[in-house]
């Protein structure tokens, strides 16, 4: 039995590896967001958060350019 993966699946799964890597910042930055929400350092608001989504995305976008994931 062969398990070896084939040379495109290996560039595939690379790729995106890559593409998770380069937004784990952003992620982050959502994550915080929520724990500070959570423990009460920020006012719970859906206005809130949705500002904040739109600069993350926004800065996701400006320094990622075509990598940058979209929704």
């Amino acid at each position: 039995m062969n398990c070896l993966p084939k040379p495109g699946e290996t560039a595939a799964s690379w790729g995106r590896t890559l593409t998770l890597l380069q937004g784990l910042p952003f992620d982050l930055a959502r994550a915080q967001y929520a724990a500070g929400v959570r423990v009460g350092l920020i006012e719970q608001s859906l206005l809130g958060w949705a500002k904040f989504e739109r600069q993350i995305h926004l800065l996701e976008k400006l320094t990622l350019g075509p990598w940058a994931r979209s929704v």
